[in-house]
C-alpha cells in the first residue's frame, strides 16, 4: 500500500503524519480519515477552493485534473504547478508527499468532521 506523508500544518497536523492509503481513496477522504481537519466547505465534491493542497511528491502519479477542478484551482490561494483538490485527487499505487497551504479562502470554517 502507498503511503501519503501530510507535511506538519500549524493548525490542521502540527507534527505531520505518515498514513497508509488504499488506492482509490482520495487525499481529502484520508486526511479526514486520520483526523487531519483540512477544510471541505462543499462536502468534497469539487464545488470550492477550500480543500486545495500541494502534492510536493508524486504529483506524477495521480490522474490528470478534470476541467472543473482546473478551474476551481485557478481560484485557489497559494497556486502552484503542483495544486490540486483534494477531494479530487485520488491515491494510486506511488507515495505521495501532501502540502496543506496555510491559508483558504474560506471565510467561514464549519466544524471539524
Amino acid at each position: 500500500m502507498p503511503q501519503v506523508i501530510f507535511l506538519p500544518h500549524e493548525k490542521f497536523c502540527p507534527e505531520g503524519m505518515v498514513v497508509e492509503a488504499e488506492p482509490g481513496t482520495s487525499i481529502l477522504e484520508l486526511a479526514h480519515e486520520h483526523h487531519i481537519e483540512m477544510e471541505s466547505a462543499c462536502g468534497g465534491v469539487c464545488a470550492c477552493t477550500t480543500c486545495h493542497c500541494i502534492v510536493r511528491e508524486g504529483f506524477d502519479s495521480l490522474e490528470e485534473a478534470d476541467e472543473l477542478e482546473e478551474d476551481f484551482l485557478d481560484r485557489a490561494w497559494g497556486l502552484e504547478a503542483q495544486s490540486r483538490l483534494a477531494c479530487q485527487a485520488i491515491v494510486g499505487t506511488e507515495d505521495l508527499t501532501i502540502e496543506i497551504p496555510k491559508y483558504s479562502l474560506n471565510h467561514a470554517a464549519e466544524a471539524p468532521h
